[in-house]
This record gives structure tokens, C-alpha cells and sequence, in this order.
């Protein structure tokens, strides 16, 4: 039995390229398709003997550069429709965008394992509103002029496209609904993994609390706005609350500031009573990717300040025995066990997380029961369930 593997893009490093390499371990001898690689993907297949197999955009000037810019011009469409499939039994694509738009003969089987519909041209006004234009940001509403008709054309597409699969996994709930709103289609659901033997027991653990060495919060996600990592920032300046971000991405000098901004208006009382504390203290930590374990492990809790349509880090932060402060919303709703394994706050405003934050005691938070909830999420069930759909789909 042939089976390939689509992706969207090699160019981010995050949830859904986790995915995307576990099903390659499941199925190792899968060649990957993609529409841009960049080189650390280059290099990182390379070096696997990952056998990668590049559309017509690798090529195009600054692919990878100005890769979303080609995405509205329906360039990836045609990139993903170019690609020949005929060799193959299966075809499992991960897409949150374009990659389920392949062709393929009647004979051979399209799983489509869906992380979301394209967000970019089905929610655009929310997708787009709090994009940062930086110094083109008083001509921002151009951007949904010009976009406009490209974007029509891509929900066309999607619609039409959306037909192509013979299956479609819905990595949750959220996306799920999306499917069924957008396409008319139903869809299985099988969660993404946590690796939650990475994060072991700490030395001398007992089933009471593990309280943190260090008094901080700790957020990890990618620094774009909408993301929303700026209400954290202000609710642990005005509460003078420690507060550490894992996280690289186009947000991050705006939110650098922000901190300084907000920080002036603390020291000259401006920004509420509640700011009893000057001395918070706001650290921007790149990547991290060498100590995110440990500072998982020491934080006081994670903030989840974003509704993703699932969301890795509030499994990782409770794999590590640590609750979860998470807007409620999207995939968190499916993880975080209130007044168990984290809590909610109901607004995505600083004032609705410093409320919660203030209220907020880790005392009351278990590490066992936190590990818990993670293993229902682990990544031997994700393994058992994919080979389990693929092989009913034989």
C-alpha cells in the first residue's frame, strides 16, 4: 500500500507541522508534498531522509518571504491541483488552507486530516482586523479592498474543493462545526498529541501540589495579534505580576511596546488602582525551545490567551503537572477541567484575566490529577487511532 502525505507549507514551526511529522513516523516510506519549504525544513528532511516533493512556488522570488502574499492570489490552489497522485493507494493531507484541494483517480483513497477551513478567506474580518500594518496601518482598509475579490474567489474554490475527499478528521470540535458550516460535509474527530513522557515526574513528586521555585506566569505561543498575548501583558503590569513569553513571530516589537508603555503609565499611577506593584517584570524569551520544559515545570500556571481550534500548550503545561488559565474558548473548552486542571476567564479582555488572577490560587490545582488529563491526549492514541481510520479505509 502506496500512501503520500500533503502539507500546506513547510515554513512554521508549530502544531500542525507536529502533526504532520507524526503521521510520517506512522508512515515512514510517505513522501511529503508541500507548496513552500523553508530551509530549515529543507534541512530537516534532509537529514531524516525525508523524501520532499516541492510545487512550482519553491521557486518563485522570495517563496518563502512573501508565501502568504501568493496565497491570496490563488497560486496555491493551482500549486496542490499540479501535483500528480496516480502512484498512490492513499493520499493523507494535513490542511489548514489549501493542501485538501488536491486531485486525485477514483481509485485512490483522500483522507484529509483538517486543522481548520481557511480561516484567511471564510472568517477574513476576523482573521484580518487585528493584523499589524506597521507603518502602512492608516491604509489598512485598502488591504479588505483589494483583498476582496481574491478572497471571494478562494471561498468558491474551497467550497468546490472541499467535495475531493473521500474523508475528512477534524482535529476538534471547533473545526468540526467549521466543516459542517462551510462545506456541508461531516468529519470524524481525532485530537493532536501531547509527548507527555517528555515532561516526567519532578524529583520527589507526591500526589500533593508541586509549587513553583519561582513566582512567574508563562505563556508559549507565537507572537501574532491575534493571538492576544497583549491582554496578559497588561493584566500582570497592572496586578505587578511576573510574567515570562515563549514565543518569536511579527507581534513581538509592537508587545515589547506595549511593555514599556504600560509600564510608564505604572510608575506615574495612571493605569489603576489595582497596579500595587511596579516591580513586574515582563521577559520576552525567543524561541525557548531548550527550557520550555523546565520553566513549564516552575511556573506558577500558563496563560492561554487565545481561542485556537485546539491548542498543544495547555496539554503541555498540564503534562508537566501545571493548571491552565485559558480564555474560553475553542479547543481549550475540550482540555481544561475547571476548578480540576485550570480555569476560564469568559472575556478576551485584560480585565476579565486580571479578575481571574486575582481570584487565582495554585494551591488548590493537583499536578496528578493536571497529568492526568494530559495522557487522555498522549501521542500513543493519536498513533492507534490514525492507523486504525487508515486501515478501514483500505
Amino acid at each position: 500500500m502506496k500512501i503520500a502525505l500533503v502539507h500546506d507549507d513547510l515554513i512554521q514551526r508549530g502544531g500542525a507541522e507536529d502533526i504532520l511529522i507524526a503521521l510520517h513516523e506512522i508512515f515512514p516510506q510517505a513522501p511529503i508534498y508541500t507548496s513552500v519549504a523553508s530551509k530549515y525544513w529543507l534541512d530537516y528532511c534532509k537529514n531524516r531522509g525525508i523524501e520532499l516533493r516541492l510545487s512550482f512556488l519553491q521557486k518563485a522570488p522570495f517563496a518563502v518571504e512573501l508565501n502568504r502574499y501568493y496565497a491570496t492570489f490563488l497560486l496555491h490552489a493551482l500549486a496542490f491541483e499540479a501535483f500528480d497522485f496516480s502512484e498512490f493507494d492513499i493520499v493523507i493531507s494535513s490542511s489548514s488552507r489549501f493542501a485538501h484541494g488536491i486531485i486525485t483517480k477514483p481509485t485512490t483513497t483522500h483522507i484529509s486530516y483538517m486543522n481548520t477551513p481557511g480561516r484567511m478567506f471564510w472568517e477574513a474580518d476576523d482573521y484580518f482586523k487585528s493584523e499589524d500594518y506597521g507603518f502602512l496601518m492608516p491604509f489598512k482598509f485598502l488591504a479588505r479592498i483589494v483583498l476582496a475579490l481574491p478572497l471571494s474567489h478562494l471561498r468558491l474554490w474551497d467550497y468546490i474543493v472541499s467535495k475531493r475527499a473521500d474523508k475528512i478528521i477534524a482535529n476538534s470540535k471547533t473545526p468540526q462545526a467549521r466543516i459542517k458550516k462551510y462545506y456541508g460535509r461531516d468529519a470524524d474527530i481525532i485530537y493532536p498529541f501531547v509527548d507527555s513522557n517528555l515532561y516526567g515526574d519532578m524529583p520527589g513528586e507526591t500526589s500533593s501540589n508541586v509549587f513553583p521555585i519561582e513566582k512567574y506566569f508563562l505563556i508559549i505561543t507565537r507572537l501574532v495579534s491575534w493571538k492576544r498575548v497583549d491582554i496578559a501583558i497588561e493584566a500582570c503590569i497592572r496586578l505587578g505580576l511576573n510574567l515570562k513569553i515563549i514565543g518569536v513571530g511579527s507581534d513581538f516589537k509592537r508587545l515589547q511596546r506595549l511593555v514599556t508603555k504600560l509600564n510608564k503609565k505604572v510608575f506615574n499611577g495612571y493605569i489603576s488602582a489595582e497596579a500595587t506593584n511596579s516591580k513586574s517584570k515582563i521577559e520576552f524569551l525567543g524561541r525557548g525551545d531548550s527550557v520550555k520544559i523546565d520553566l513549564l515545570k516552575n511556573c506558577i500556571a500558563l496563560i492561554n490567551t487565545q481561542a485556537e481550534d485546539f491548542g498543544i500548550v495547555p496539554l503541555e503545561a498540564m503534562a508537566a503537572g501545571k493548571p491552565v488559565i485559558s480564555y474560553g474558548g475553542g479547543g481549550a473548552l475540550e482540555t481544561v477541567i475547571p476548578g480540576q486542571t485550570g480555569e476560564f476567564f469568559s472575556e478576551q479582555t485584560s480585565e476579565s484575566l486580571a479578575k481571574l488572577l486575582v481570584e487565582f490560587d495554585p494551591k488548590k490545582y493537583k499536578a496528578e490529577l493536571c497529568r492526568k488529563q494530559a495522557r487522555k491526549f498522549d501521542r500513543i492514541e493519536f498513533v492507534t487511532q490514525i492507523k486504525n481510520y487508515v486501515l478501514r479505509c483500505r
